[in-house]
């Protein structure tokens, strides 16, 4: 593994003279995070996924110049990942990581336009993370127009992250193999940059029972919901927040009506764990559910959607990189552990080196108040291309 640069080699790098550039310039990251909000990308839309893909493309081509190298992979089903290389000094390579798929649907912006209002701007996607790809992008313009070298740098790009990246991973993987590191631009949390995030299970449980008149023969039934309820209480029971551990049934579905023994029942799970040993505890738990009712079959389906990024070594000299880039503009860059996973936890699982929460700074995500901070965004741009720097600095 190619070594990181220590947190002085920010010294090198004239902090305070990217952040002029790009205050000069906050015009055009609004404008430009305008207009990806405007463009909608919602991840279960393949057809405004693949609009969406081209003009990203075409706006990071204007933006940055032609890549060395450039893969669009494409998929049938979910919006497309597109790698695109630029060549830099020294052989310390970083991956940009970020994806342009938002949770809101089709239209959203008809009853929810995206707006500017002071040093706020509001609408689908800004936050989560929209802005983030700004960032990205205006970072590496600033080294470029202000001739700072910077690293060889990979932007990886993908369409279904919301979606827990099930075509992309794979190509996320291999994309970020031989990087010194990754940043990820997804949201910070209230500011802060997130070193450490949970790992996410999807798991579904389904009950099959026998039906019957709930009235003329409810002995002839076998109750296929009243198993999925004992089922609930149980996994309820297992979480354990002082461990991180929270088990979560979100969607029940099952039965046919009111009089009749319901024969079908399905529960949607959420398990979010900070370590592997509880991921281990999970899996026992899933795997030692049993029916009350030996007529009722119960079946566990899903997995683990993503591995758990606990705080490395290596996390936090990425961190004190950046909080030294940061503390260059009078900054104190904070550091925090969230529920939330990202495609940053696939990179660190690979023993990469990640820094994540590195896009934008506001609030709301997948909420209809999402919105960021300019005076933020412009902050983060800079700091950006400064850890981006360090990398070439020998």
């Amino acid at each position: 593994m190619k070594r990181l640069p220590t947190a002085s080699v920010v010294d090198a790098v004239d902090v305070e003279a990217l952040h002029g550039w790009v205050v000069d310039r906050a015009r055009h990251l609004v404008d430009d995070l305008v207009a990806l909000a405007e463009l909608e990308t919602p991840s279960d839309d393949r057809e405004l996924l693949a609009k969406g893909v081209t003009f990203v493309e075409e706006w990071v081509l204007d933006r940055l110049g032609a890549p060395a190298r450039r893969v669009r992979h494409e998929s049938a089903e979910h919006g497309s990942t597109l790698v695109l290389d630029y060549s830099g000094t020294g052989q310390r390579q970083v991956v940009g990581l970020g994806h342009y798929d938002t949770v809101f649907g089709a239209g959203t912006t008809r009853s929810w336009p995206v707006r500017v209002d002071g040093d706020r701007v509001s609408g689908p996607g800004v936050f989560d993370m929209k802005g983030g790809l700004v960032q990205l992008m205006w970072s590496l313009r600033a080294l470029h127009e202000l001739g700072v070298p910077r690293p060889p740098v990979r932007l990886v790009l993908n369409g279904d992250e919301e979606i827990g990246s099930p075509f992309s991973r794979p190509v996320l993987e291999q994309a970020v193999a031989d990087a010194a590191a990754v940043l990820v631009f997804e949201a910070s949390a209230d500011g802060a940059v997130k070193t450490a995030r949970k790992g996410v299970g999807l798991f579904d449980v389904t009950a099959r029972g026998v039906e019957s008149h709930a009235g003329l023969d409810p002995e002839a039934g076998a109750s296929a919901i009243d198993e999925l309820a004992r089922v609930i209480t149980t996994l309820h029971a297992g979480a354990d927040l002082k461990r991180g551990t929270s088990i979560n049934v979100g969607v029940v579905s099952g039965g046919t009506r009111a009089n009749v023994v319901a024969g079908f029942a399905q529960a949607n799970i959420d398990v979010r764990v900070a370590t592997a040993e509880e991921e281990a505890r999970v899996d026992a738990l899933l795997a030692s559910l049993a029916p009350r009712d030996e007529r009722v079959k119960l079946e566990v389906s899903g997995g683990w959607n993503r591995p758990v990024m606990p705080r490395s070594d290596e996390i936090g000299r990425m961190y004190a990189l950046a909080r030294r880039a940061a503390a260059r503009l009078g900054v104190d860059l904070r550091e925090a552990s969230v529920g939330g996973a990202s495609d940053g936890n696939f990179a660190a699982a690979l023993g990469i080196p990640v820094l994540d929460g590195f896009g934008a700074v506001g609030g709301g995500a997948h909420a209809r108040h999402e919105h960021v901070s300019i005076t933020g965004m412009v902050e983060r741009t800079a700091l950006a291309a400064s850890v981006i720097a360090a990398f070439a600095v020998e």
